[in-house]
C-alpha cells in the first residue's frame, strides 16, 4: 500500500515544501544527464561516507536519490505530509527542521556503521522527520491510501497515527535485523529513517507543548 494524499488542507501554501521538491527535483534531473562515471562521482564526493564522514555532506546528501523509485516514493511523502507540518512550523522553521532532520539521520546513521564506506544520499532521514512530526503535531488525521487486493486497487481512510506507527516500526524492526549485516553493497539506511522520525517526533511533541501553553497564558 501507498499513500495518496492526507484529509487536513493546508492554511497557507506549502512554498517551502515546494521548494524543496524542485531543489531535489533539479538535482536529481543533474544526475540523470551524468554518465556512470560522473555520477559516481558525484555520489562519492557529495554524499556521506560513514568511515571518512565530510560535514558539508550531510546536508548536499540530502538532495541526492538513487533512482526513479527513490526520488519519487521521498517527494510524495514530503508532499503529503510537509505542507501540514510547514503550516505549524513556519516557511522559514520548516525548511530549518526539515535540514536539521536530515542532518541528525546521516549522523544517526554514521554512528551506527561508521566503518561504512558507501555513500549515503537522498532525503529520507528529513522525511521521516517531516513525518515524525506530523505523527505528533495530527494525531487525529487520516491518509487515503491505495490497497492492492489482488489486481484491484482499493482507496481507504487510514488513521495516520497508525499509518505512520507502522511504518516507523518496520523501519526500526529493519534496523535491528541490518545490525552486524556486511553494508559493503549499500542497501536502506533503515536507522536514518530511525532517527530522522524520532527527532522529528520530539521536535513536534516541543512545538505542541508550545501551543499548549501559549493558549493557556491566552486563556488566563
Amino acid at each position: 500500500m501507498f499513500p495518496v494524499s492526507d484529509v487536513i488542507p493546508s492554511r497557507t501554501t506549502p512554498v517551502a515544501t515546494i521548494t524543496l521538491i524542485v531543489v531535489n527535483a533539479c538535482a536529481f534531473l543533474y544526475e540523470l544527464t551524468l554518465d556512470n562515471h560522473a555520477l559516481q562521482a558525484l555520489v562519492q564526493a557529495y554524499g556521506v561516507v560513514p568511515s571518512e564522514l565530510s560535514w558539508p555532506t550531510i546536508f548536499t546528501s540530502q538532495f541526492l536519490h538513487a533512482g526513479w523509485l527513490h526520488f519519487l516514493g521521498n517527494m510524495l511523502y514530503l508532499w503529503i505530509f510537509g505542507d501540514n507540518v510547514e503550516d505549524r512550523l513556519g516557511h522559514g522553521g520548516f525548511v530549518l527542521f526539515y535540514l536539521g532532520c536530515g542532518a541528525a539521520a546521516a549522523i544517526g546513521q554514521t554512528a551506527v556503521n561508521p566503518a561504512s564506506y558507501v555513500p549515503m544520499v537522498g532525503a529520507s532521514g528529513a522525511i521521516a522527520g517531516v513525518m515524525g512530526a506530523y505523527f505528533v503535531l495530527f494525531p487525529h488525521s487520516r491518509v487515503l491510501t491505495a490497497v492492492f487486493i489482488f489486481i484491484i486497487i482499493d482507496l481507504i481512510e487510514i488513521p495516520a497515527i497508525f499509518f505512520l506507527g507502522i511504518w516507523f516500526l518496520m523501519q526500526f524492526f529493519s534496523g535491528v535485523g541490518s545490525i552486524g549485516a556486511d553494508a559493503a553493497d549499500g542497501g536502506v539506511a533503515f536507522w536514518a529513517h530511525v532517527i530522522g522520525f524520532a527527532v522529528g517526533a520530539v521536535t513536534g511533541l516541543m512545538w505542541r507543548t508550545r501551543d499548549a501553553s501559549a493558549t493557556e497564558r491566552w486563556h488566563y
